[in-house]
């Protein structure tokens, strides 16, 4: 399943770039936007993850990141996280460097162990002023209508994800560019790659002679410009992987 050229190069890397996305937490158990048979089906995107649906009804929005909080809450890391939390260790014990980067909002990667982790879709456990841009965690202050408030400058609180419409994070998607130009390999698991700019990173790392490792189940818009496509789960194909190195 893995191909030996691909381990190769792997083994004499200096720098590993991952970049994952909903299809890995996919397989802990979390729909990858929202489930289409529950009651927030009837939303549209907008109206749960914009600037404009929280202004217009911000009660409705934190209901629906509190529902996302729960699911996340009730799951577990699988054996894809595992994998590249021991994909960490390895390069990092050989004085290498590794950076994860994930479209992911749901902190499992940090739960798992991860370490270097660059969120450019920003989290689900914090919170963020909508004013002054303070990041909260924990207890909350509420004001009269029984919604969060910052407590440095009172403004509305909203959750720390990047909204449609909105730019990623600007030091986070700068360090992200960064890992992709320095990468000898860099991954791309779990993402169907269409979301921009974050699909653009394998493209930035090819150009600069990277080679480009896939793993999906199925094919995707970078499949034709990757060195090699590992057409699995990232729970079956990254436990294979980390045990060709660690035995090497």
């Amino acid at each position: 399943m893995i191909p030996a050229d691909a381990l190769t190069r792997l083994k004499s890397a200096r720098s590993i770039a991952v970049l994952t996305g909903a299809g890995v937490s996919a397989e802990s158990g979390v729909a990858t936007f929202r489930d289409p048979d529950g009651i927030w089906a009837r939303f549209s995107p907008t109206e749960l993850a914009s600037m404009d649906g929280f202004m217009a009804n911000p009660q409705r929005v934190l209901d629906w990141y509190a529902h996302r909080r729960a699911v996340v809450d009730a799951v577990e890391p699988n054996a894809g996280h595992t994998a590249l939390v021991a994909l960490e260790r390895w390069i990092t014990q050989r004085d290498g460097t590794f950076t994860l980067i994930t479209q992911n909002v749901d902190r499992l990667h940090q739960r798992a162990g991860s370490r270097n982790v660059l969120e450019v879709h920003g989290n689900l456990v914090e919170d963020r002023c909508s004013v002054c841009e303070e990041i909260h965690k924990g207890e909350q202050q509420l004001d009269a209508a029984g919604l969060p408030v910052c407590t440095t400058c009172g403004g509305r609180l909203r959750p720390n994800v990047v909204w449609f419409g909105e730019d990623l994070p600007r030091d986070v998607w700068d360090a992200s560019e960064r890992a992709a130009r320095d990468a000898d390999v860099f991954m791309s698991i779990g993402t169907s790659s269409v979301v921009w700019p974050a699909a653009g990173l394998a493209h930035t790392a090819r150009s600069r002679g990277a080679a480009i490792i896939e793993v999906n189940p199925t094919s995707t818009d970078l499949t034709p410009d990757v060195t090699w496509h590992i057409a699995a789960p990232s729970g079956t194909a990254l436990p294979l992987i980390v045990a060709a190195l660690e035995a090497a």
